[in-house]
């Protein structure tokens, strides 16, 4: 899973290690949104499942769409809550529509959507 976040990943984006939680993130700067770094996406295992973040698709309708429709034409069932898809195994999931979904939304196009929901 971490290969295809890897591979697909716009430029910009840093991957860093946050206790247990592999994050793919913004990188700070010093005028930078709240004094956190911005995440985009993130892989965890925090019981006895995987799980996979991506933050774009709770900001994106049609990117949730997109993924759910990808899900269904591989025959993948999607356990996804707001933003979370939790798994088993990678072969649990479609690839293919994961890695378009993490390349979809560039570095610029990310802190944009981030700092319109901050102002509401």
């Amino acid at each position: 899973m971490r290969a295809v976040v890897r591979k697909h990943l716009p430029k910009g984006y840093r991957e860093v290690v946050e206790g247990k939680i592999i994050a793919y993130q913004v990188p700070l700067t010093p005028a930078d949104h709240r004094g956190r770094p911005l995440w985009y996406a993130a892989l965890a295992a925090p019981k006895s499942y995987l799980t996979l973040h991506l933050m774009p698709v709770y900001a994106s309708p049609p990117l949730l769409a997109r993924l759910k429709a990808g899900f269904n034409a591989a025959g993948k069932r999607l356990d996804i809550g707001k933003a979370c898809i939790r798994f088993q195994r990678a072969e649990d999931l479609a690839l293919d529509t994961i890695g378009e979904v993490v390349a979809s939304v560039p570095l610029e196009e990310w802190i944009a959507v981030a700092a319109a929901a901050w102002k509401r």
